[in-house]
């Protein structure tokens, strides 16, 4: 008899406290949670290397293949000691020498420069919307900003550039990375965005100029040195705060790209909406003419 009652007061027992013991379960997983929202949030790798889905228990999706990831790091620290040994200190001494507003300009007039490859892949992702944002910067910073060293398209008309490359209009179509590749001096890249570099450097108006492939060299060295003495840092405060840079920079040149692909509107009618709205749209306005 004696028996059956402890053996009674026992699982009574068990009964009442399990509800309190799966409450410290939850509150503990909800701290796993909160945690792991706070370490994504704060700009660690977004990517299958880092992160655990801690709510579902599944694995998270990776953004991008790296299959050639031992190469690609090799790359990657080559890069990584040119940039911090060459490029940013002969940068810093151009940011010395050169004002702001001259690099600024430097910075516009390539830009400027690249919009055929910008208009092309609006053209060719049916987004019609952008082919006119491009065309319309092209046509007035050539003009009012003098060969496109000035950008009054966005300074006083408020029309901001659009980014489009080859490599995303394969992306719109379908195609997808195929596999994570660093590249010499350029980066980050992939199969699809690398081929889309090489297919947009044939709309670069410095392919067709009288230029021996060593001057063309030098001026895109210039454009990056340019580049990078606007730059305030960014490199190395991702080497500073990430774990491991490389996986940090994979999965952020990945989740960018996707962004940047996203999805088609198909918008045809040219001349509706908020683009062509705004009377500082017209140049001759801002004279007053």
């Amino acid at each position: 008899m004696l028996r059956c009652l402890a053996l009674t007061c026992l699982v009574f027992l068990f009964l009442v406290t399990a509800p309190v013991r799966g409450a410290e379960s939850s509150a503990q997983t909800s701290s796993v949670v909160s945690s792991g929202d706070a370490f994504i949030t704060s700009g660690a790798d977004f990517d299958a290397d880092f992160g655990d889905d801690f709510s579902g228990g599944s694995v998270p999706e990776r953004l991008i293949s790296d299959p050639l990831e031992l190469f690609n790091r090799g790359v990657f620290w080559v890069n990584d000691k040119l940039y911090f040994y060459a490029l940013k200190p002969v940068a810093k001494g151009y940011r010395l020498v050169i004002p702001r507003t001259a690099r600024v300009s430097v910075g516009n007039f390539f830009s400027n420069l690249a919009a055929p490859i910008r208009v092309g892949n609006a053209l060719l992702q049916l987004k019609f919307r952008d082919f006119g944002t491009e065309v319309y910067r092209f046509v007035i910073n050539t003009t009012f900003g003098i060969a496109g060293l000035f950008d009054p398209a966005e300074s006083v008309a408020g029309v901001r550039p659009v980014n489009e490359d080859f490599g995303q209009t394969l992306g719109t179509y379908g195609l997808g990375h195929g596999f994570y590749l660093v590249l010499p001096i350029v980066g980050p890249s992939s199969l699809r965005d690398g081929v889309g570099s090489f297919v947009d450097s044939f709309a670069d108006p410095l392919r067709y100029a009288d230029f021996e492939t060593m001057e063309l060299v030098g001026i895109n060295l210039f454009k990056v040195t340019n580049r990078l003495s606007l730059d305030r840092d960014t490199y190395e405060g991702i080497v500073q705060d990430s774990i491991d840079p490389y996986l940090f920079i994979r999965a952020a040149y990945a989740q960018r790209r996707k962004a940047q692909v996203g999805k088609n509107t198909f918008n045809v009618n040219l001349f509706q909406g908020p683009l062509f709205d705004s009377d500082l749209l017209d140049p001759f306005d801002w004279f007053g003419l």
